[in-house]
């Protein structure tokens, strides 16, 4: 099982800093499980229209992420909360 490395989009220092200190610790282990687990989990897709962009539940929190398979890589774009989702 290989490790793959974990880069953050820009936003999401600004996604976690918005958010108390241990959601936002219990967020970004997550982050470091998925990629230790990217072989293992069933990634879901954002949407049919961005087959690259995934996303994963923690809690009311959703991490969304791409995978490089190539570069053995894990990009997190954003978390943000389910309640910013619906609007």
């Amino acid at each position: 099982m290989a490790w793959y490395r974990l880069t953050f989009q820009q936003g999401v220092t600004q996604d976690l800093t918005a958010i108390g200190p241990p959601t936002a610790q219990r967020l970004f282990d997550k982050t470091k499980w998925i990629a230790s687990n990217v072989d293992n989990l069933r990634h879901e897709r954002v949407a049919e229209d961005l087959p690259d962009l995934y996303k994963y539940a923690v809690g009311d929190w959703r991490i969304f992420y791409a995978i490089e398979r190539a570069e053995q890589l894990v990009d997190i774009h954003a978390i943000v909360h389910k309640r910013a989702l619906r609007t």
